[in-house]
């Protein structure tokens, strides 16, 4: 499971983007629940939004079980995701995440080609007290035994994020196999969730 990556690196193309912070920090380890970006399509432009992992629809009274993740099997049929996932699909800008494995959870690093992978997700809007907060959900696959986000590129990443493309393909691209990922063993510094520096990524 993607429990938590990073976004530490960007270009000028990608700071460029309209809704890009001015001025936002470096995150080597982003959990559920943190303040993220996420991508979305603004017309036939593309725009960056401030919003909190962990999907919170404007019905939602509970908030101690917002989701952060949505299988994508099921995506299309739960009543918490469906809606988003016709009308409201982004991506979330990462340069990697984090996996544990084994009996002791070792954690990986992984990666793919490119300083910015998106991982594919839904967002919601929740209007309170006259403004307007965003969250979102990731995306994930079966790999293995484990669940990994779905990673888009390229004109990949235009379909999903276009409202536009049928349903019929969005279930393509959610099907469709993953790219070839690196993985790196990692020291046990990013155990610490409080933890957010480079030590994160320190090798075995």
């Amino acid at each position: 499971m993607c429990g938590r990556f990073a976004l530490f690196r960007w270009d000028a193309a990608f700071a460029a983007l309209p809704g890009f912070p001015v001025g936002l920090d470096p995150h080597w380890s982003i959990a559920p629940g943190a303040q993220i970006l996420v991508m979305k399509s603004a017309g036939s432009q593309r725009e960056l939004l401030q919003a909190r992992w962990g999907l919170t629809p404007a019905w939602m009274t509970d908030f101690s079980r917002t989701p952060a993740h949505a299988r994508a099997e099921t995506v299309e049929e739960q009543p918490m995701f469906r809606e988003a996932f016709g009308l409201r699909r982004c991506a979330i800008p990462a340069n990697g995440f984090y996996e544990w494995r084994g009996v002791r959870k070792r954690p990986y690093w992984i990666t793919s080609e490119g300083s910015i992978q998106y991982l594919a997700a839904i967002w919601e809007c929740y209007p309170a007290y006259g403004q307007d907060y965003y969250s979102a959900a990731v995306i994930t696959q079966a790999a293995a035994t484990l669940r990994r986000p779905i990673l888009l590129d390229g004109n990949v990443l235009n379909e999903w994020l276009d409202a536009e493309t049928p349903l019929s393909r969005i279930r393509e691209i959610l099907a469709q196999a993953g790219p070839q990922l690196r993985e790196r063993a990692l020291a046990t510094f990013v155990n610490d969730p409080k933890l957010d520096a480079p030590e994160c990524l320190t090798p075995a």
